[in-house]
């Protein structure tokens, strides 16, 4: 990996960036569009009212599965040619993603060995056609997804079990790595962009063993892309067990030079705790790993936990094993129907990346997510049920209404800071009616 080079003096705080939800995942025979789900498709006007909003940045898709979705060589570049020169106009920069939770167009998938070399000539065509993009994407969170198709089989091709878990998540990163070589062919100063997931995993004493694993992998996207995957590596022979090839952890070795920024998303369930004593829990906790019985619970939902959650000490645990690089939040957002709420969790974000970037740590950007929500993520899109939740503008009416989350989005791109009332008060994350009550009960 390209060490980083001397760079001048961070503005006085980070940049404020947007982004869409805009999966496209097949769940079974069906194919969940977010973009035609949330109606952003059929609205340009979108645009505008989220570069009303003081954004910088866009994360937006170059959708593979949408523009090429039957045949390589057959592209219809013409929605995404309008959308993009719209941003272009209003002077917002895109990040461009070319897979967002997908599996790929219909002749691949996340198992097909052939799967890195098809994206890396889908970003090639790409890098033609929008020459000035300079963020790209190329695969969003690439372990999440492997876990959700290859781990729990919730999304296409629906396996479950730590070897095809470990080889999607070695394809994707390969295809990571070879589009941006791609890329950098017809755009050489490109920067990768790259997000994960960020949370951890807690757990009493009997179950510290799989805590620990759990806390192993959670890095082992951005490990295998910074070249950090060799033989010492912990996940290393657990890669070569299940089938990834000597080549392809040969060549992920070799990493991806700079500009890298690392992006990380937190939401207030990626921190987990696991607990042998399920009576303590509701019944739709409880699970186990073949070897242990317990449950599995949001970590904020255990009083043990009081001061150990949050994005201060996650980003802080990021800065910590990746010295030196950049990163920013590439996801802030919190699913629930109370705007306030929504508020003081965007504003959490927003005092830990000023913490963090006092204390001397290269945190870019704060990205709020969502901004014209989301269908059905309640259930990762495996029920369909129309379950709307809103994000900086509601789309339930004629047309996007900004809430009051955008109005706070509004106030940080504009003036810095959030003025909302609700800021100042603590989430339901902090109040002690939170916790689960049979843990209350048992001291």
């Amino acid at each position: 990996m390209t060490p980083p080079g001397p760079t001048a003096p961070p503005p006085p705080r980070a940049e404020l960036w947007g982004g869409l939800e805009c999966s496209v995942v097949q769940v079974g025979p069906t194919l969940r569009d977010q973009f035609r789900e949330t109606g952003h498709h059929d609205r340009m006007a979108d645009l505008q009212a989220a570069a009303a909003l003081g954004l910088t940045r866009l994360r937006y898709p170059v959708s593979w599965e949408r523009i090429a979705p039957d045949h390589p060589g057959q592209c219809d570049w013409s929605w995404h040619d309008t959308r993009l020169a719209e941003l272009r106009r209003l002077g917002i920069a895109p990040i461009a993603g070319l897979l967002h939770h997908g599996s790929g167009p219909a002749y691949t998938c996340l198992l097909d060995e052939a799967f890195p070399d098809k994206l890396a000539a889908f970003a090639a065509r790409a890098a033609r056609r929008y020459p000035w993009i300079t963020d790209w994407t190329p695969v969003n969170e690439p372990l999440t997804t492997a876990r959700f198709s290859g781990l729990y089989g919730h999304w296409a091709p629906h396996h479950a079990g730590e070897a095809t878990f470990l080889r999607m998540l070695a394809l994707q990163c390969h295809a990571i790595q070879r589009a941006m070589q791609a890329i950098r062919a017809e755009i050489p100063h490109a920067r990768l962009v790259q997000t994960e997931d960020l949370g951890r995993t807690f757990a009493t004493p009997r179950l510290q063993y799989q805590a620990d694993h759990d806390n192993e992998r959670r890095w082992l996207s951005m490990d295998l892309l910074l070249g950090r995957v060799g033989e010492a590596h912990p996940f290393h022979p657990r890669l070569r067990h299940a089938g990834v090839p000597p080549a392809t952890l040969a060549a992920l070795h070799e990493g991806i030079p700079g500009p890298v920024l690392l992006g990380f998303n937190h939401y207030v369930t990626s921190e987990r705790f696991l607990d042998h004593r399920t009576a303590l829990y509701p019944a739709h906790t409880h699970g186990g790993n073949g070897q242990d019985a317990y449950a599995d619970t949001e970590a904020v939902r255990v009083p043990a936990m009081e001061g150990r959650t949050g994005w201060l000490p996650r980003l802080r645990e990021a800065a910590a094993r990746y010295p030196g690089l950049p990163l920013a939040v590439t996801e802030a957002h919190l699913g629930c129907p109370d705007a306030a709420e929504q508020i003081r969790w965007l504003a959490e974000c927003w005092h830990a990346i000023a913490t963090l970037r006092a204390e001397g740590t290269d945190l870019q950007a704060m990205t709020a997510w969502s901004l014209f929500g989301a269908v059905d993520w309640c259930s990762l899109m495996t029920l369909r049920r129309n379950r709307y939740e809103p994000g900086s503008f509601d789309i339930r009416g004629p047309t996007p209404r900004r809430t009051r989350l955008g109005d706070a989005v509004h106030a940080l791109g504009h003036h810095g800071r959030i003025t909302d009332e609700a800021a100042a008060t603590p989430g339901w994350w902090h109040r002690p009616d939170r916790f689960h009550s049979a843990l209350k009960l048992a001291g």
